[in-house]
């Protein structure tokens, strides 16, 4: 099954084209920001989409000349957070990161938010899933992994990533699938995010990781981590000694959590048009280059209403996937 793709996504920027962009001149006689802005982020601090709000949030702020200051709201499986950015006042200084679970928390009941909640402004990441086990391990390969798995009964492994219902529990459940095994056969312990998760993996509460290598990344440097394999059509090049699991296992399941900024709706049009200036400036900057080269993030763009129909194709897609694990509420 395959969610969302790359070529998705340039395509549907393509199409709408650079709808809503204004020129330099209009920006400078704008008048905002004049005070600092809250960037709201659904997930734990050190994790990558907290990483990657952090960077864009500097470099909002090296040009625009006011604070973007970063706060953590999370819980509830990044319900908090994603409320607190759509129920913020739409005056340009509540805005947020919000991530690929906005696509899936209303299929599970959990909220009524879901992409249209939002002011989409830019697309900004997206990343495939990885497996991750304990630097000593005696996992070897994915292939390892995935024999332990079959021969355990149903429930005695453990894994994490993220909450009850959230992409990287997604990923799981569609390798499971892959592997005709139930999507509970490894029992799911949520977390507030990949770091929280790693850190459980590191001290054995768990027995491997379904995120995004990059998340992970810090433990698999101190080689307190290893990664098996990842969740795409090809490896990723920043670690190209990660196997896909469809060469190695045989299994063509390719999901990826994404990432873009937003603000609540009704955002008022002169901060829009700014922030989708500078968001695409951020995107094509050095500095914005090497930072996601650096962590391994893959970078992928769209301006604000290729980033709306790239949620409304995720939220289609990930209603049907959830519904096939059993953790849809209502029909997808």
């Amino acid at each position: 099954m395959t969610l969302i793709t790359r070529r998705n996504v340039l395509k549907s920027a393509a199409a709408v084209g650079a709808a809503g962009l204004v020129t330099s001149p209009a920006i400078g006689q704008a008048k905002w920001p004049t005070r600092p802005v809250q960037m709201i982020c659904p997930w734990g601090a050190g994790g990558g989409t907290d990483a990657v709000v952090r960077i864009v949030s500097a470099l909002l702020e090296k040009s625009l000349g006011q604070p973007f200051n970063v706060v953590n709201r999370t819980g509830g499986s990044g319900v908090v957070g994603h409320s607190a950015i759509a129920t913020g006042a739409p005056d340009g200084y509540t805005l947020g990161i919000i991530t690929s679970e906005i696509a899936m928390m209303h299929h599970q009941g959990l909220t009524q938010l879901n992409p249209s909640s939002y002011t989409p402004l830019a697309l900004m990441n997206s990343d495939p899933s990885g497996v991750q086990v304990k630097g000593d391990s005696p996992y070897k390969t994915i292939k390892d992994l995935a024999d332990a798995i079959k021969a355990a009964p149903a429930g005695k492994m453990k894994a994490s990533g993220t909450g009850q219902g959230g992409i990287w529990h997604l990923a799981l459940i569609g390798w499971l699938l892959g592997m005709k095994l139930a999507p509970d056969h490894v029992a799911w312990a949520p977390s507030n995010g990949a770091a929280p998760a790693m850190q459980d993996l590191a001290a054995g509460g768990i027995d491997f990781v379904t995120c995004s290598v990059p998340e992970a990344r810090a433990m698999l440097d101190a080689g307190r981590a290893r990664s098996l394999a990842i969740m795409a059509a090809e490896r990723n090049p920043q670690f190209k000694d990660v196997p896909t699991m469809k060469e190695t296992l045989g299994i063509d399941f390719q999901v990826g959590s994404w990432r873009g900024i937003a603000g609540p709706q009704k955002l008022p049009e002169n901060v829009a048009k700014i922030m989708n200036v500078e968001l695409k400036t951020i995107y094509d900057s050095k500095e914005y280059k090497e930072f996601m080269d650096a962590r391994g993030f893959t970078m992928i763009y769209a301006d604000a209403p290729g980033f709306g129909t790239y949620m409304a194709e995720s939220d289609k897609q990930m209603g049907v996937a959830l519904t096939a694990g059993g953790l849809a509420k209502k029909p997808a």
